[in-house]
């Protein structure tokens, strides 16, 4: 997958900035965040992004925060190979 998605995330924002994704909605299916195993921050132009690798203990997926307009998109899915 190498479209950005729109997806509904549920996230819980701390004090200091840290963001921790709990659950996702893709194809009208929940999912749940079990891990993240990887965060990193960019940007587009003036917009930073902040970036994590997700498992739900099916697939891996980067979900991406758009700080700007505080969107969340899926940018890719890795499904795990039989």
């Amino acid at each position: 997958m190498s479209a950005k998605v729109p997806i509904r995330v549920a996230a819980i924002f701390s004090p200091g900035g840290t963001v921790t994704p709990k659950w996702f909605e893709l194809n009208r299916r929940k999912h749940e965040v079990k891990d993240t195993t990887y965060f990193w921050r960019d940007r587009i132009g003036e917009v930073p992004l902040m970036h994590y690798a997700v498992t739900d203990g099916e697939a891996l997926y980067e979900l991406v925060y758009n700080t700007v307009d505080q969107t969340w998109s899926l940018n890719g899915l890795q499904a795990e190979q039989p």
